[in-house]
């Protein structure tokens, strides 16, 4: 019997894509991609991803101030607001996060970085004046802590003159602020430093699960 050779189908062949870096890595790009679309596209679609819980209120004009000095100072670089379904997670910082407690977030502060606690359910937990020390020196309240102090907070002010436009731009993402909501927002933040701003978000914080 004389040998036969059956040449290769045309098109890709498996040694064609194990010879070529280029295919290779497109190759790698798409599966990714229709694997990254399968698991993300359906949650956009699920209520418990898109809906508020309960309860849920956007932030105040406040609130939200002390959400821009939150992400100003970097605090999401020591803490994160995502408490994980795991026994030790709920056992330390309570009930786990849930995506509708975020949906008015943008952008959300979930995360893994744990040099400080988790925050996402501080609100309530301490004293207004509890934070106030804390922030502007850590280690009267928690003496083991390396956190730097933020004694400025107490002698800036909140930044009155931008809060509308950033309800404004919010709102044209989807969060349900109101034309007086924005219109009293400059008022509420008058005489107001930014240490009262952040402790008005940090107490705002997680506290509709317990």
């Amino acid at each position: 019997m004389s040998d036969t050779h059956t040449p290769a189908a045309p098109g890709f062949s498996h040694e064609k894509v194990e010879t070529s870096n280029f295919l290779m890595i497109v190759l790698i790009l798409v599966v990714v991609a229709i694997g990254g679309l399968v698991e993300i596209v359906p949650l956009f679609f699920q209520k418990s991803t898109t809906e508020p819980i309960e309860g849920l209120k956007p932030l105040t004009a406040l609130q939200l101030a002390g959400r821009d000095i939150y992400q100003r100072e970097g605090c999401y670089n020591c803490h994160s607001q995502m408490i994980r379904p795991f026994r030790a997670e709920t056992l330390r910082y309570g009930h786990y996060s849930v995506a509708g407690e975020f949906v008015y977030d943008h952008p959300f502060q979930w995360g893994s970085k744990r040099t400080g606690p988790d925050l996402a359910r501080v609100g309530g937990k301490y004293s207004d004046e509890w934070h106030r020390i804390h922030l502007n020196n850590p280690r009267d309240v928690v003496p083991e802590s390396n956190m730097p102090a933020y004694t400025w907070l107490e002698k800036n002010a909140a930044d009155a003159d931008t809060i509308a436009a950033h309800m404004k731009a919010l709102r044209t993402v989807g969060v349900p602020y109101a034309d007086a909501d924005i219109a009293q927002a400059p008022a509420e933040l008058k005489g107001k430093t930014e240490m009262d701003a952040l402790v008005a978000y940090l107490q705002s914080l997680g506290k509709l699960l317990k």
